[in-house]
């Protein structure tokens, strides 16, 4: 019963934390209603083998992702709920993960350091209650690293080759949920690995030939049965927009090059401030060395590789989760037990960046009911300036878990000074994983009445209605999910232009944003009425159908 009571009391802790409030805000545009979508439309054409946006062609992403929220909506409905639901089961799957890691490598005290860090870290918290793809994709990127460091320092031996498939296998679903970017952070850590291990880790060719044959297979699960069924078109477009991401800012992603390494340390407090003392050398055995080896080969690769990619999205650098929280947690561990001393520069980064959150978590709520303060910084921004004229419930009392967050950083801090590590980390990580859980379940739902709300109660009036609705002059495909939009039965529904000043058989409804209002109205303002104005958003129908 001892073995496994830290396993139920995760799995019933994770649980806790990450299955409840899940539909407590509708989805954000894009990524989270862009991927329930296409679960939703093969929900509706039955198809589960070709992903799909308003039922044409989306070739952006593999099913993986897609399936899981399928099954989860044929549990739970077409709803937030079911679409982030898959994430909330990956962030139970990762604490046991890295627990049974942890204890693997190290001891059982040390595990749970690692799961406590990663479940009071800021964004990997968030992620795991979001509806977004990168999560899984993770989870199987890490079990790929993981099982090839296995595989490199055990023996030669049969169960050798069977940690060198999972890691093959895990490769693979991580190209099946997001793409050809998993199988490149896996190879590319291996590298870097062999350069940090001077040049030590090369294998047999035939132990390359497994794996890349396992890799190969799982991914044709997919990929295969796409080209058989439809050719390579889908594929080759799929390959194009790859290209294309790494070599151009999409849609307006960019950012300066030290972006991802500022999210990190920002978005990963409070493991961020401890990882950043990793260089010691703490190590008790060839395992933990070479996994630790490879998690520092796998940060680099992802602080490298996503600052040199044009498209910068904080999704991107999300992996980098994982050997932060592993390092972290090594730091707190060697803290406890004496092999460790915080250094001076931590404790500056550490009050720099906490006292960045405590302004921001306390000031919040003050500015929320304070917005006119606001209004000059955005007089260039018609858009930003209309959403704040929406309705939203503001008062003193939200200031409390901030200043809750601030006390618990004020110990935290007083605690370190006086090198009692233990309470210092458990005051930390308490604060900040119940600040977490406050800015998700009470702050995100009133952030999404400001920043898209009106749009979505527009479509969802139009939901089981046979019309037409489309978003003009900016992308979202909250039409398609929150209207329920069904096949169109005319190829031409598609285009913009023919749904506006074509012949159409049914009602046409458009939105579009106030920044975009004149230029819609100077193209198509002949055939279009408003209907009215909510929040920055222009709602308005066809005038002739």
């Amino acid at each position: 019963m001892k073995r496994i009571l830290p396993y139920i009391i995760i799995l019933f802790g994770g649980s806790l934390l990450f299955m409840h409030s899940l539909g407590a805000s509708p989805l954000f545009d894009w990524d989270e209603i862009n991927f329930a979508e296409s679960a939703r439309e093969m929900l509706v054409s039955g198809d589960y083998l070709r992903v799909q946006i308003n039922f044409q062609p989306f070739w952006e992403k593999p099913p993986l992702f897609f399936w899981m929220q399928v099954v989860s909506m044929k549990v739970f409905g077409i709803n937030e709920y079911a679409a982030r639901f898959p994430n909330a089961v990956c962030g139970v799957v990762t604490l046991l993960v890295i627990y049974s890691i942890g204890k693997r490598l190290h001891d059982a005290k040390f595990a749970a350091w690692w799961v406590v860090l990663y479940v009071s870290s800021f964004l990997p918290h968030i992620y795991f209650k979001s509806g977004i793809i990168d999560p899984w994709f993770n989870l199987f990127i890490f079990l790929g690293i993981y099982f090839l460091a296995v595989f490199l320092q055990s023996d030669p031996t049969s169960k050798r080759k069977v940690n060198l498939v999972l890691s093959g296998l895990f490769t693979g679903l991580a190209i099946l949920t997001k793409g050809p970017v998993g199988l490149l952070i896996v190879v590319l850590t291996y590298i870097v690995f062999i350069l940090l291990n001077k040049g030590k880790g090369w294998v047999a060719i035939k132990y390359y030939l497994i794996w890349v044959l396992t890799v190969l297979l799982v991914a044709m699960v997919w990929f295969g049965l796409e080209i058989w069924q439809h050719g390579w078109w889908f594929v080759n477009e799929f390959f194009t927009y790859q290209v294309r991401l790494a070599k151009t800012e999409d849609a307006g992603h960019g950012g300066f090059p030290l972006y991802h390494f500022v999210v990190i340390l920002l978005g990963c407090f409070p493991a961020s401030i401890l990882f950043l003392h990793f260089t010691k050398k703490n190590q008790t055995g060839s395992g933990e060395i070479v996994f630790k080896k490879m998690m520092i080969a796998s940060l680099l690769v992802i602080l490298i590789v996503f600052s040199l990619v044009k498209t910068k999205i904080i999704h991107y650098s999300s992996f980098a989760y994982f050997p932060v929280v592993y390092l972290a947690a090594s730091v707190s561990y060697n803290l406890i037990t004496g092999k460790a001393v915080i250094s001076r520069f931590q404790k500056i980064v550490g009050l720099l960046v906490g006292s960045i959150w405590v302004i921001l978590f306390v000031s919040f709520p003050i500015i929320a009911m304070n917005l006119n303060w606001l209004k000059p910084l955005l007089k260039a921004d018609p858009f930003g300036l209309a959403n704040l004229n929406a309705v939203v419930e503001w008062n003193y009392i939200y200031i409390v878990p901030g200043l809750l967050f601030l006390g618990g950083f004020i110990f935290s801090a007083i605690c370190f000074y006086k090198s009692d590590y233990t309470k210092g980390l458990i005051s930390v990580c308490l604060a900040s994983t119940l600040m977490v859980q406050n800015f998700l379940t009470i702050f995100t739902p009133k952030i999404e009445q400001y920043t898209q709300h009106a749009a979505i109660e527009f479509f969802q009036r139009l939901k089981g209605k046979d019309v037409y609705v489309k978003a003009l002059g900016y992308k979202s495909y909250a039409p398609f999910f929150y209207a329920e939009v069904l096949p169109a039965k005319r190829k031409e529904a598609a285009d913009e232009n023919w749904l506006i000043n074509g012949e159409v058989d049914k009602p046409v409804y458009l939105v579009t944003r106030l920044d975009r209002k004149n230029e819609v109205l100077l193209k198509y303002g002949k055939n279009l009425k408003i209907l009215y104005e909510k929040n920055g958003f222009v709602f308005m129908e066809r005038k002739n159908y």
